[in-house]
């Protein structure tokens, strides 16, 4: 008896015939890729604003002013070009007005610098107080902060000024005589110091309020039950905590010193202002670059000068970091 078997071919033809996946199924896996890829390349995109107004206004100017600073240029043919080599920086270490304004540079930044952030420590512990209308005077040690500095300097200028000013008026009256304040080397220093104290006092003050505040309530509690006063609470605790902090005002304030440019310019105004007195007594190396640059016009030993504030600024943030491992390293 015969018997019919379906023909080879076509048993594979049918069990080799492509199923079709359902779309759901596609959709998902190209959602799944997409976010894979959004996982991955959003931290970059967030970032990347950042970098590339960093690089068009920070990193390309610093790079071109140093290329500037081994070049001849002038104000009055910035086209034409000439090596020179380290011949900018050698000029600039072997001229004594370099040293002068580096000198009233570093004095002028102690001479703020210590006042400043004493003071602020202490108004930072007097705000951390529950001190009525506190938002009121929180609010009132920032507005030197918000002042800009040309109108902060001009107000000084006319208080230290030598006739008229408010401050020999007021000596006057106890019977001092008055004091030419920008023609002096150490009283020129000191109206400059009073301008910078004066508006960075509250700034510095809000940054150890808000350390402060982070210090936790169970140290001044157990430094109490030892009997402890709020001084020695003070001391024993707060000052401890605020180390870091103090550390990274410290660095701020250095770093701010080193920029002085506007208080001096306008202590007097003018050409006087503009080369840091008659006898460069408070000219720093802001206003020394200024000078080079745009008084004489020569851009290569001001590009010179930049680099050499640059530095000495990592020479300073180094020694801080050096000095913040130091105080951690001892506190443990």
């Amino acid at each position: 008896m015969a018997t019919s078997t379906p023909a080879r071919d076509a048993r594979a033809t049918t069990s080799r015939a492509p199923q079709k996946e359902p779309p759901g199924s596609r959709r998902q896996v190209w959602r799944s890729r997409l976010w894979r890829f959004d996982d991955k390349a959003s931290p970059y995109a967030y970032i990347a604003p950042f970098f590339l107004v960093f690089g068009a206004f920070g990193l390309y100017p610093l790079l071109y002013t140093g290329w500037i600073a081994l070049h001849r240029v002038e104000m009055t043919g910035l086209d034409s070009m000439e090596w020179v080599g380290w011949e900018n920086f050698d000029k600039i270490l072997h001229d004594p007005e370099f040293w002068t304004s580096l000198s009233n540079t570093f004095l002028i930044g102690v001479i703020s610098t210590v006042p400043q952030l004493l003071m602020a420590l202490g108004l930072a512990h007097l705000l951390n107080y529950r001190l009525r209308a506190s938002t009121f005077w929180r609010t009132i040690i920032l507005t030197p902060y918000a002042t800009s500095v040309a109108s902060a300097a001009l107000v000084f200028a006319l208080v230290f000024r030598a006739d008229g000013g408010l401050l020999n008026w007021a000596l006057g009256l106890v019977g001092f005589d008055g004091t030419n304040w920008a023609n002096g080397h150490w009283t020129s220093k000191i109206a400059i110091a009073v301008i910078v104290i004066w508006r960075w006092t509250g700034y510095n003050a809000l940054i150890y309020l808000a350390a402060m505040q982070a210090v936790p309530n169970d140290l001044y509690e157990a430094a109490s039950l030892d009997g402890a006063s709020r001084w020695q609470q003070f001391r024993k605790v707060t000052i401890p905590s605020l180390r870091p902090t103090i550390l990274f005002t410290i660095v701020i304030s250095t770093i701010g010193s080193m920029q002085l440019f506007g208080e001096p310019l306008l202590l007097e105004g003018g050409a006087l202002g503009a080369t840091g007195g008659n006898e460069n007594q408070y000219e720093t190396l802001a206003i020394y670059l200024y000078n080079y640059g745009w008084n004489l016009g020569h851009l290569g030993p001001a590009a010179a000068v930049a680099w050499a504030m640059l530095a000495l600024l990592l020479i300073i943030a180094a020694a801080n970091w050096i000095v913040g491992r130091f105080v951690r390293t001892s506190a443990v």
